[in-house]
This record gives C-alpha cells, structure tokens and sequence, in this order.
C-alpha cells in the first residue's frame, strides 16, 4: 500500500526522483522515519526556489516525521559545483555566521523546531567536520570514493569544463559524510533535496552502504523555475526572499498574486496547504475569476511564510494600492534624508529603486515611473520635499519613501 505522505508527495508534484521508492514506502509504513534537508550560508535568507524542498520537508512533519534541517557551516566553506559555471565566491568565518542565522530563521517560519518526537532539530555540519584534519579526513573516508565514480556526476562534469578546483571536487565527499553522521547520531534513514544536488545525495546512499551495510534513501524534488523558465534563484537576480527584513510580507505577498495563469495550480499544490480536491475546484476557474485564485493563493503562501496578520495586511495594502485608495502602511518603506529638492534621477537612486542613473533615466522616458499617483516622464524633473512620496515602478511595485526630519 502506498504510504499516506507519499500520495500527498505525487499528488501535489514534490517527487522528481527516489533511489528506492519502493523502499522508502516501506520504511514509511513501518513507522516514524527521521529525514534530513540541509542548505549551505551562501545568504542571510532562504528565497523561493529552496520552497518546494522546505514545504516537502513541512509535510514530512505534519505525516509524523521527524525533520533535520542542517545548515552547511562546513560545505559552506567550499561551495556547491551543482548548476554553477564558475566557483562561488569565498566568504569569511563571520559571513558564514551571519548567514547561519538568517537561515534557521527562514527555516523555522516553515518547520516546527522543538524536542517532541516529531519537532525538527536543528544542526551545522561544522561540528562534526571541523575536526577532522585533512589527513584524518583522507584515512578516514578517502577509500570510500572513487575517482571515476565522483567524475560520473552531472555537477563534476560541468565544472570539469570550466576550470573545476580540487575545492569544489571534495564538496560531495562532505555532504556524504553529512549523511552518514546523521544516520549514525539520530537514525536519519532519508535525505531530501532539489533535482540538483542528486549526485551529491546519492554519494551519501553509497557511503553509508558502504560504512554501516545499511540501505538509506533520497527523495529529490523537482527545481521551480519563474516563467521563463529559468531557476529561481539570488544568483540569477530574480529572488524573492523569505526573510521580511530582505523582501517584505507585501512584495511576497504580490509574488504570488502575479503568478502568470499556467503555473496558479502548479504554485497552490506546492507552495499552499489547500486541500487537493480544493485546488481542483479552483483550477477550473478562467478568466477574471482566476483573479479570486490568485489572491487565494497569495494570502495562503504569506499566510505560511509571515503569519496570518501579515497576510491580512499585505492583502488589504494591495486592494487599497491597485483599487485606488490611501492604505500603505504594510507597502514596502525606505526612508531618505531631509532634502530640499532633488532631481527624480538621484531620488530614485537614492532610494535604491535603481541601480544606475540610465537604468532609472530609461524607466522615466518609457513612462514607468509615478510619483504620488502621477507619472513622471521628464528626467529632468524635480522631486520637491515631503513627509512621504509613494513611488510607483511600472503596474505591481510600489516603495514608500518617508523623509526624516
């Protein structure tokens, strides 16, 4: 019999690829099963594009599963080859700490951290890796991989064209031993990840076959692109993040709200908790009542990510902002020194609404930019002082800009 969770899984469209599905029903059958999905401190904050792996992972617990989240302190320091065409940059003992931070903040929005038997822990692999020496390490693990077998992975052979470094060639031998540590520490039996990180999952399966003659399993969620079909990501400049001190509950909010028409049911099934026979109502609706599903789907996704007033607010900010009315006070906000006048250029840098002043002259010459309600199509013109200025770029992005005195 297919197990509860897994019928959820497939339904909803998490499940990419399993090295035992067969198996890992089993285990699941069996009873309480521990499972692991770890991110490395490459930012402050998880975005979108980790949610699919993260919202498996909340189901996991809500079916009666026990959830690890680790955060790579360790591979952190190495940096993941998987999807990347060049090696990351290097951060600093003080950066990776931050990050760390940021990132279990992230996470316990989603996961329910605790010591009940089914509250997830928290863990770095860092711990355990930093005390290894490099020659502890090499005797300790260094027979277990092989060469032609680490070159066999999709992630080493795109790097291999590109100048991979014997760095980045050691990350999976990592994120191996990640696994067999958890297994021997807390019985984890399961690792989640994203399509991308397969190969480096499956050198953890191998490994603690290896060690222990255990059998283990990876389940992979599929990668969730925008609609362009490109990967949602920080490294490609099209993050919305799940932090609200990076995007705020609104910008989220409105996220959701344009989702384009072809990904709504894609987009409720993973990122919301709506009943699947719900959203098979829902995805019936066309036209202007698919408007009402997308809402929906907004307020339920911010609902999850920021709580249920933060919903209440970014909803009510939206209707008032595209209905015409005056309530902003859950739109994003920056605010700017005391000035007497300034040029719409330099304020709409100033205020970080562009990165550069021809980016910004471009947007104001192809009327995209409104000020109060107002569109401003003269580069040239003058933003005169004021105690709040409500900034409009194109149809859906607003920023509150507050003067200081």
């Amino acid at each position: 019999m297919k197990n509860g969770l897994l019928q959820e899984l497939e339904a909803r469209g998490f499940i990419n690829q399993s090295s035992n599905l067969d198996g890992l029903n089993d285990a699941l059958n069996t009873g309480r099963v521990v499972g692991y999905w770890g991110t490395d401190p490459t930012g402050d904050s998880l975005h979108v594009g980790h949610l699919a792996s993260l919202m498996l992972m909340r189901w996991f617990q809500k079916y009666g599963h026990k959830p690890i989240l680790l955060v790579g302190g360790a591979t952190g320091r190495i940096g993941d080859p998987s999807g990347r065409d060049k090696g990351r940059p290097m951060l600093t003992d003080e950066q990776i700490v931050h990050n760390c931070d940021g990132l279990r903040k992230s996470i316990s929005k989603f996961i329910k951290v605790g010591d009940g038997e089914t509250d997830a822990i928290m863990v770095d692999n860092y711990d355990w890796m930093k005390g290894y020496s490099h020659m502890d390490f090499l005797r300790e693990y260094g027979t277990d991989f092989t060469v032609p077998r680490m070159l066999s992975m999709e992630s080493v052979r795109r790097r291999l064209e590109n100048g991979m470094t014997f760095l980045e060639f050691n990350y999976m031998t990592f994120q191996a031993v990640d696994f067999l540590t958890l297994n021997k520490k807390y019985n984890c039996t399961l690792q989640f990840c994203g399509a991308d990180q397969w190969g480096n999952s499956i050198m953890g399966v191998e490994l603690v076959r290896k060690k222990l003659g255990k059998e283990v399993f990876v389940l992979s969620t599929a990668l969730i692109t925008d609609s362009r079909g490109e990967k949602i990501g920080k490294s490609a400049g099209n993050a919305v993040w799940v932090n609200e001190d990076k995007t705020s509950p609104y910008e989220y909010y409105q996220y959701f709200r344009n989702t384009p028409d072809d990904l709504v049911e894609k987009f409720l099934k993973i990122f919301t908790e709506i009943p699947l026979d719900e959203i098979g109502e829902l995805a019936k609706l066309q036209g202007a009542e698919l408007n009402s599903v997308k809402r929906k789907l907004a307020f339920a996704a911010t609902e999850i990510a920021h709580g249920h007033d933060a919903a209440v607010a970014a909803e009510s900010a939206a209707d008032a902002l595209f209905g015409g009315g005056k309530n902003s006070d859950s739109v994003p906000s920056v605010e700017i020194e005391k000035f007497d006048a300034m040029g719409i250029v330099d304020f709409l840098c100033a205020i970080k609404m562009f990165a550069s002043r021809s980016e910004a002259r471009r947007m104001i010459e192809q009327g995209g930019i409104q000020i109060d309600g107002n569109k401003v199509t003269d580069w040239k013109a003058v933003i005169k002082p004021a105690d709040e200025i409500m900034v409009q770029k194109g149809k859906k992005t607003f920023l509150r800009v507050v003067v200081k005195h």
